[in-house]
């Protein structure tokens, strides 16, 4: 009887229209952090000119701050993972997006390479470290039915920021006074928005439960989530993670999954997406702000399409397929080397498109496929992974590109999306329709 009128009055503490307003607020918040990041990466290419010539860099330094949030990531994702599981989503939740806040403020003041290189390696430590607790939290709050959606809708807003922040960086740097300060400061506006929706957040009930605290647990999960979602709470295992259990016998073949194919997902992306304009001009086509903006945009009418369809046919065949087409269309164009301009934009939209669409999946499986005493640290060692791939295209690209010219350049990504389609072909679960810990523990095809 007193366990029956406890849950009575725990289930009291929240309407299912409170539960509901939560919802969207938490995915606002966590959607407003994808933004972000894709907005600082696509923010910095219109006004790299700009700030050269100010600042004086040599080409190498040019290399480095371009890089520098792709390398801060590289550190941020695996240690932002780490620190999530062993202490918690929370407190790094709200550390990430103020270290964010803070280092893009201080864009505003910067007068010196080595201060940009540190403020923009500061800002990528941040992303990283909100790529390894954002998913988390968004697939453990999400329900059921709507994970799929909900993760997949921040795939949508990533892309929607590194669009949206080329053609503002292109806008007010072609049209304004504005110095390249206050272009690339524009995010700290978003920052400091970001973190203060995000104040007074929950913690993650799985995560609570994982380490034993199952009375906090229980509390939060009754007034914050669906009435169906304590039951599969109350299924996670009490357990500590660690690294080491990502290469354990039951987990090795989750690891390998995604971080292979979140790697082979955004290699080619980042190489084709960050040179557009070179590669497209390569083929006798206009590039300029109609082409970066344009395969953006193909890319992010990619992303919109899975997230109205993932729940709905699937994860495996949204992943699968489409990688060994895209795979196919980067070999015709290396091998097609006399194809007429029109047929090669045709197929570089195809590839943007049908690419975008499985890089959404990257966001969705790490969250899926890992239980949550390892989830933000195998998030965060999949992204890490992925960073590794997304660097080595943005530097080898205008070096293939010279040295070997278009065609084999395309097939070298062609054979990176191969081994992607490959991998996926073999390790890829269909997890829709699954809670979190029948996810986990039923990796099947």
């Amino acid at each position: 009887m007193s366990s029956m009128k406890n849950t009575t009055s725990h289930r009291s503490l929240a309407s299912t229209p409170s539960k509901r307003r939560f919802l969207i607020r938490m995915v606002a918040v966590l959607i407003g952090g994808m933004f972000l990041d894709g907005y600082v990466l696509g923010i910095i290419g219109p006004v790299s000119g700009t700030m050269a010539k100010d600042l004086q860099l040599t080409v190498v330094w040019q290399g480095l701050i371009a890089a520098a949030a792709l390398i801060g990531i590289l550190i941020g994702s695996p240690l932002g993972g780490w620190v999530s599981d062993k202490w918690g989503r929370k407190p790094i939740f709200m550390f990430d997006i103020a270290l964010f806040a803070i280092a893009s403020g201080m864009q505003f003041f910067i007068d010196s390479p080595v201060w940009l290189l540190v403020v923009r390696l500061l800002m990528g430590i941040a992303i990283g470290t909100e790529y390894a607790v954002g998913w988390p939290l968004m697939a453990e709050f999400s329900p059921a039915h709507l994970r799929g959606r909900l993760m997949g809708a921040m795939g949508i807003a990533w892309y929607a920021g590194f669009m949206i922040a080329f053609l503002i960086g292109h806008l007010l740097n072609e049209y304004t006074d504005l110095s390249w300060h206050f272009i690339l400061g524009t995010s700290t506006f978003i920052a400091v928005a970001l973190f203060l929706g995000r104040l007074g957040m929950p913690e993650s009930p799985r995560w609570l439960w994982s380490v034993g605290r199952k009375d906090e647990a229980r509390a939060l999960a009754y007034k914050y989530m669906p009435e169906d979602a304590l039951d599969d709470v109350q299924h996670e295992d009490v357990r500590k993670g660690s690294f080491g259990m990502l290469f354990s016998r039951q987990y090795w073949r989750s690891t390998l999954f995604i971080s292979g194919f979140w790697f082979c997902a955004v290699t080619p992306y980042f190489a084709i997406a960050t040179f557009a304009d070179s590669v497209l001009d390569q083929y006798g086509l206009a590039g300029g702000l109609a082409g970066g903006v344009g395969l953006s945009a193909i890319a992010l009418a990619g992303v919109v399409i899975t997230f109205l369809l993932i729940d709905k046919v699937g994860r495996r065949v949204l992943t699968v397929p489409t990688q060994w087409l895209c795979a196919v269309v980067l070999a015709v164009i290396g091998l097609w080397t006399g194809a007429p301009a029109p047929v090669v934009l045709v197929l570089f939209l195809i590839f943007s498109f049908f690419n975008a669409g499985y890089n959404t999946l990257t966001n969705v499986y790490p969250g899926e496929v890992l239980p949550t005493e390892i989830r933000g640290i195998g998030t965060g060692f999949a992204a890490a992974v992925s960073r590794v791939g997304a660097g080595i295209g943005t530097f080898l690209m205008p070096l293939s590109m010279e040295n070997f010219g278009p065609g084999p350049t395309m097939l070298i990504a062609a054979f990176v999306a191969l081994a992607g389609a490959a991998l996926s072909q073999w390790l890829a679960p269909e997890t829709k329709g699954k809670t979190l810990t029948e996810a986990a523990a039923g990796y099947s095809h």
